[in-house]
């Protein structure tokens, strides 16, 4: 095996004048003799998937996003990538998120309150206006109808005369955790996974480029989880979705390159940084030995941070850029691929402009004045992170033993097992918080008597009644054969057993 430090990619890396890309115990005087640890870019990965990691390319810096209607969300991705962002992250409202039009008697008064309103190829036309879809790369926080969403999105590029095939970005898609923590399912179970490995198998073939499915454990960890359990059930989840893909026919070496992860960034600096070296390594190793992946691509847990939500406090709120810093770096010390940042008034509402700004500004102080990125995993080798790298992973392996024996991931769920585990781990740290053994400050400790006067973003009601005078709009003139000939497509699809992707594509065209 060729060594990394001599790989092409390292020699047309940044360099820094008397800063060595990577550190091994060559550096210290020692033996070099465990190149699992010594070398990022080599299997199980602990150090990073690629040899140059941020020496080569920084991470993507997205920015999560979506107000109101389309329009409203547009002039944001353009304030954002006029700033530098360099990829979109979309925020669905809720009906959109559980496939309910603007005009449902249940979608009234959540019409565009925590993300944007999607009811057609239109709506989908004017959130993406006058961006190039072929450069820049946008992931979609939806599931249960993330089916729905890509094809909208394929088709609007399809409009624009985009090659699909250059399309780049991530649809959450992940539903196991949305029966753990979230709860916008629609589908059950296995009819659910049915369409996740139809996804996998169109996504491989039509667009290439695009990740079909964001593996999330970031949601876990805003319910309550611990750093271990996120892990455990991240990647448990991750073990249920390729084994329903392998059962339903498809080669693990043509769908596990394009699997990708959504992890959270908590306050725990230090152990956030091990979890994800940990985490990547657990990975490896499952893919390689128990599903006998043979490529190496197919082994790489690649992954998308965000920064915790949870941890955001109404109190002092300009303290959460303190927050968000920390929490960022240790994303960014752990070897993340993309990165999100919190606005520092998300405790209070969705993030005005200028919280926005200043949250990209993070990343890109890290990035480009920190000097973090110079070196891949400057972390490596220190006695403390290597053993908390260690513990988490048997921590984690503990409870994966736990549900294989309850009988994989689903039926842990359906037991409730990964539920309750969560919820206890909630209520354990609410009693420490109460009790004042864990310090939150500005809530528990350091408070003081002044209000906050940061200002509120907030959502002009008259939106929801032109999202839905433009529904209604769009039915009344809508060729009705067409449009129940190509729904009847789809339903014949899915019956048959077929996968239904181009008919879905061709329908939201």
């Amino acid at each position: 095996m060729s060594d990394p430090l001599k790989t092409d990619a390292l020699l047309k890396a940044r360099t820094k004048p008397g800063i060595k890309a990577v550190y091994t115990k060559a550096e210290l005087g020692g033996t070099d003799h465990d190149r699992d640890v010594n070398y990022p870019g080599q299997f199980p990965f602990t150090r990073g998937i690629k040899p140059t990691m941020y020496r080569g390319r920084l991470w993507t810096m997205r920015q999560y996003a979506g107000m109101g209607d389309a329009e409203e969300s547009n002039k944001r991705y353009k304030y954002l990538l006029a700033h530098g962002t360099s990829g979109l992250s979309v925020a669905f409202d809720l009906p959109t998120q559980i496939g309910m039009d603007s005009d449902h008697p249940m979608a009234i008064g959540e019409v565009g309150k925590v993300g944007v309103a999607i009811d057609s190829i239109e709506d989908m036309q004017r959130l993406f206006n006058g961006i190039d879809l072929e450069k820049i790369s946008t992931s979609m926080t939806i599931n249960a109808t993330a089916s729905i969403l890509l094809a909208l999105y394929i088709a609007v590029a399809k409009r624009n005369g985009h090659n699909l095939r250059k399309l780049s970005g991530t649809v959450q898609n992940d539903i196991l955790k949305e029966y753990i923590a979230r709860g916008t399912y629609i589908y059950p179970v296995e009819h659910a996974l049915r369409i996740i490995t139809d996804m996998f198998a169109y996504a491989n073939r039509d667009v290439p480029e695009w990740n079909p499915i964001s593996i999330s454990g970031y949601h876990m960890r805003e319910a309550g989880c611990t750093a271990a359990q996120e892990v455990a059930f991240t990647l448990g989840n991750g073990m249920a979705y390729v084994q329903a893909a392998k059962d339903a026919g498809l080669e693990v070496d043509t769908f596990a390159p394009r699997l990708s992860f959504f992890f959270n960034a908590h306050n725990d600096f230090l152990e956030e940084v091990a979890k994800f070296r940990a985490a990547r390594r657990m990975w490896a190793r499952i893919m390689r030995d128990r599903f006998r992946a043979k490529s190496p691509r197919s082994w790489m847990l690649r992954f998308h941070t965000q920064t915790a939500g949870s941890t955001l406090t109404a109190q002092q709120p300009e303290v959460n850029i303190v927050r968000t810093a920390v929490q960022a770096l240790a994303a960014v010390l752990g070897g993340t691929q993309s990165l999100h940042t919190n606005g520092y008034d998300e405790a209070l509402a969705l993030p005005t402009e200028e919280a926005a700004r200043i949250a990209l500004r993070t990343q890109q102080i890290i990035g480009y004045e920190s000097g973090v990125a110079n070196t891949v995993d400057p972390f490596a080798g220190s006695y403390f992170i290597e053993s908390l790298t260690t513990g988490l992973e048997q921590q984690a392996n503990a409870y994966l033993e736990k549900i294989t024996a309850l009988g994989g991931m689903c039926k842990a769920i359906e037991r409730g097992y990964v539920q309750q585990e969560i919820q206890n781990a909630a209520y354990e740290y609410q009693q420490a918080v109460d009790r004042g053994d864990q310090i939150v400050v500005g809530v528990n400790e350091f408070e003081i008597e002044e209000e906050s006067d940061v200002p509120i973003q907030r959502i002009d009601p008259e939106l929801e009644r032109k999202q839905v005078e433009r529904l209604n709009a769009l039915r009344a003139r809508r060729d009705k054969e067409a449009w129940q000939s190509a729904v009847n497509a789809v339903e014949d699809a899915a019956r048959s057993g077929e996968n239904p992707g181009s008919f879905f594509v061709m329908s939201c065209g």
